[in-house]
């Protein structure tokens, strides 16, 4: 179906936005399975170097078609997203809970750079969901990033709920220890403390705490 990169489009974005575009872009290309497919790519790419509002409309049409592939509406909600357009929000949450991790990052990029004041209510509720915790990892990411009044809580909430011993999903709870630490906020010393008990979290926790000021004893650097 030819090749692309030669003439690879920008987003409508900041330069950060283009190394996760051009990214996403490679990856859907091997998605594509006919020459209507390739036809809609291009098409999605040209109106993704295009400034507000010459073709936003139609990005945002290509969220709500019917029968629209997921790869096609995951470029324009994400060329939305980066350029705050609030109508990427609802496609963007569908896709941070997604089955593929990749697909999730890439949702967390543009929500993270959307401004909407319903997303980090929206990653909050994902992520404190037990559920829905084998996808939580990115939208914990992702209010440790967003700093949010509903981060702290959250990441406190859903460290606690995974501190049992076996738990699978520690990469989640890793997160989260990373995410409290990046924060600073001292409201996470307890399951912090917790959390040093866990074999896989134990020097990460020491760390953060140290960030916090607090030694490995309990007691005050």
């Amino acid at each position: 179906m030819g090749d692309h990169r030669a003439h690879r489009a920008k987003p409508a974005g900041t330069d950060d936005d283009a190394a996760p575009f051009h990214a996403l872009t490679d990856r859907v290309r091997t998605e594509l399975r006919s020459t209507d497919d390739l036809a809609l790519y291009e098409r999605l790419l040209s109106l993704a170097r295009r400034r507000p509002p010459a073709g936003h409309d139609e990005l945002a049409d290509v969220l709500t078609a019917i029968e629209r592939p997921l790869w096609a509406r995951e470029i324009a909600a994400f060329v939305l997203g980066c350029a705050g357009d609030p109508r990427a929000f609802e496609t963007l949450v569908l896709l941070l809970n997604y089955r593929d991790p990749v697909r999730c990052a890439t949702a967390a990029h543009a929500l993270a750079r959307l401004g909407d004041p319903r997303t980090a209510r929206a990653a909050a509720a994902l992520a404190t969901n037990p559920l829905r915790t084998a996808y939580a990892l990115h939208p914990v990411r992702l209010l440790a990033e967003l700093r949010a009044p509903q981060s702290v809580p959250a990441l406190i909430a859903t460290l606690d709920r995974l501190l049992v011993p076996g738990t699978p999903y520690w990469r989640v709870a890793l997160a989260c220890v990373e995410g409290l630490a990046t924060l600073g906020d001292r409201r996470a010393l307890p399951v912090l403390r917790a959390a040093r008990d866990h074999p896989r979290l134990a020097a990460p926790a020491a760390a953060a705490l140290a960030r916090l000021g607090v030694l490995d004893d309990g007691g005050a650097a």
